[in-house]
């Protein structure tokens, strides 16, 4: 496992607080229920990139598993959020984006 990744922590936790921002936002909504996809993908991305950069931190071995399927639920969010006008989901779908790349140069290393 490579030494702490700085960059990554920062764009993970990032991630994590636009997610979680972005979530909040959409249950204030009128219509909820249409947002429903995208508070299920705030959530799970959240949970992922939160767990991703705790491992990291304490230089787990197992964060490089993890970098995987934390850059695959970054895309996924990041798709759906940017299919939303409002702002929240505009700046969760950029968050999305840089978790998504740091995870993939971090892979890459």
């Amino acid at each position: 496992m490579p030494q702490l990744n700085q960059p990554l922590l920062d764009a993970l936790q990032a991630c994590v607080a636009a997610c979680e921002q972005c979530a909040s936002a959409c249950l204030r909504e009128d219509d909820v229920q249409m947002m429903v996809p995208c508070i299920t993908l705030d959530r799970d991305c959240a949970d992922i990139c939160a767990l991703a950069a705790r491992l990291l931190a304490r230089n787990s071995p197992h964060a490089t598993h993890l970098l995987g399927e934390c850059a695959e639920i970054c895309r996924l969010c990041g798709a759906e959020c940017a299919q939303h006008a409002a702002p929240h989901c505009q700046e969760c779908a950029a968050a999305c984006r840089r978790g998504e790349e740091a995870c993939r140069q971090a892979m890459a290393a």
